[in-house]
């Protein structure tokens, strides 16, 4: 097997502004991997959040590309990577996640299988994906989602955490009047103190909001635990829910866990957070960062197992280079297709 490595830049169509940054443009890394003439696909983003830059990334995938060679089909090495004999023990979940969605891919390609039959499923997943709006102005915000539902969006996500936590609750308000029988999510990415969040959370109960991500600074999961119990929306752990971990002390506390495939190490290990949680009481959130079609498709291809999906980084951008997974229309699925089921549409130059 080969591996080689493209890094792009992925603009997005306007700035995204969350609690603690607003986000213009991302970085990925596209890892691909060939084996008789079959070429596999998996990327990776940087994320300031996480620590990863490009260099740190072309490094880490550089350093697994290289122990590809060991073994004699991906079929082999994606086994290994399961199994934890593929990836050095510390090496970043997101790496994990673009090496594992690069096999499933050349797998599938191979096996002339969709991956989400290779995962168990027989049909392809389809799912109602939440749109994001981020910290923006009161018009912006209700043109925004008078235009998402006029293109068949069903769920909107609302950003907060502002200074000013009045902000919030207006910007939640003139959405919901905007458009009236939309599901709304809210996600103020742990910029609200505990006190806050009590006082806050009945408010935005009472304009509609189906539930809160990370409404608390992650690192005190007994608190999040404890503010899920008491609150009047479902509580949906997200910064402090990263690995299997951090899952099993949560699991019957809080009512979701949102898994991104880069913060948790890719789809086998989604796959175990879902076996642990089912039966808890606690449900699964599909979430994801910012990037194309090709960073996305893993995650479609579960979206099925999910109660909510979050699903709409790819359409974030003003060019995505790859398709195959739709959402345009509020709606993400998985191609039945072989591999991953994406594929390039745009030449994208190499970052600098």
């Amino acid at each position: 097997m080969k591996a080689s490595l493209r890094t792009v830049r992925l603009e997005l169509t306007e700035p995204l502004r969350i609690s603690r940054s607003t986000m213009t443009a991302r970085d990925a890394v596209w890892l691909s991997i060939e084996h008789d003439g079959v070429i596999g696909h998996g990327e990776a983003v940087t994320s300031i959040y996480y620590g990863l830059g490009v260099e740190a990334l072309t490094r880490l995938i550089s350093a697994v590309g290289a122990r590809l060679a060991r073994f004699p089909d991906p079929e082999s090495a994606l086994e290994a990577l399961r199994a934890g004999e593929l990836i050095s023990e510390g090496t970043s979940p997101a790496v994990t996640a673009a090496v594992e969605a690069a096999l499933l891919d050349l797998v599938g390609k191979r096996a002339d299988r969709p991956v989400h039959r290779l995962l168990g499923s027989r049909e392809a997943p389809v799912a109602a994906t939440a749109r994001t709006i981020g910290i923006t102005s009161l018009t912006h915000a209700a043109a925004q989602a008078r235009r998402l539902v006029a293109s068949g969006f069903e769920i909107i996500k609302v950003k907060a955490g502002t200074s000013d936590p009045e902000d919030d609750v207006e910007r939640v308000r003139v959405i919901r009047d905007a458009a009236p029988h939309v599901r709304l999510l809210l996600d103020p990415n742990g910029a609200w103190t505990t006190a806050q969040a009590e006082a806050l959370l009945p408010r935005f109960a009472d304009l509609g909001v189906e539930a809160v991500e990370q409404p608390v600074a992650p690192g005190a999961p007994e608190a999040l635990g404890t503010l899920a119990e008491r609150s009047p929306l479902p509580v949906i752990a997200d910064e402090d829910a990263v690995g299997l971990e951090d899952v099993r002390r949560l699991a019957g506390r809080v009512q979701g866990i949102n898994v991104k495939l880069a913060k948790c190490g890719g789809v086998h290990a989604a796959l175990r957070i879902a076996a642990l949680i089912e039966g808890s009481g606690t449900e699964l959130m599909l979430g994801c960062l910012t990037a194309s079609s090709l960073g996305l498709a893993p995650a479609v291809h579960l979206a099925d197992r999910a109660r909510w999906a979050d699903l709409d980084g790819h359409l974030l951008l003003a060019h995505d280079p790859w398709t195959g997974i739709g959402g345009e229309n509020g709606v993400v699925r998985a191609s039945d297709r072989p591999g991953l089921g994406v594929q390039e549409v745009r030449a994208y130059e190499d970052v600098a």
